[in-house]
């Protein structure tokens, strides 16, 4: 009866680690995004609609992460899809995203930036209020 239990377990929680392993969007892995230079999101908003916003991207252990100017941040602040958007990355889209705030990585996100993007140089004395991790949508 042990044996069958020791079995039943280890099953389960093999299930369990596939689960938890597949990503939630079919696609959405990070680690392939390292290479890619810039995404586009999706904010919706009551005056302009729909807007496409392209910035710059950073993979920082598995998580995507990216920094916004005054305008795109202000367009990530009126989304009435908030905190979700679509993402276009790698010549895939992905609909469902959560925009996360992170003030918290900013520094990171900024270093790995300056070290990813020469043209960095310049652009880091600009205002960036918003620092964001993008990830699938959770369930509720």
């Amino acid at each position: 009866m042990a044996a069958k239990q020791c079995v039943s377990t280890l099953c389960s929680t093999m299930f369990s680690l596939v689960v938890l392993a597949t990503p939630a969007i079919a696609g959405w892995d990070p680690a392939r995004f390292t290479d890619e230079s810039t995404l586009d999101f999706l904010t919706v908003s009551p005056d302009d609609g729909e807007h496409w916003s392209r910035v710059w991207l950073v993979v920082i252990d598995d998580q995507l992460y990216v920094r916004l100017g005054t305008r795109a941040a202000a367009r990530m602040e009126g989304n009435t899809r908030a905190p979700n958007v679509s993402v276009r990355i790698a010549k895939e889209e992905f609909a469902e995203i959560e925009a996360i705030p992170v003030p918290e990585m900013a520094e990171a996100v900024a270093a790995k930036m300056a070290e990813k993007y020469s043209t960095d140089i310049l652009v880091r004395y600009f205002s960036h209020p918003l620092t964001m991790r993008l990830r699938p949508r959770q369930a509720p």
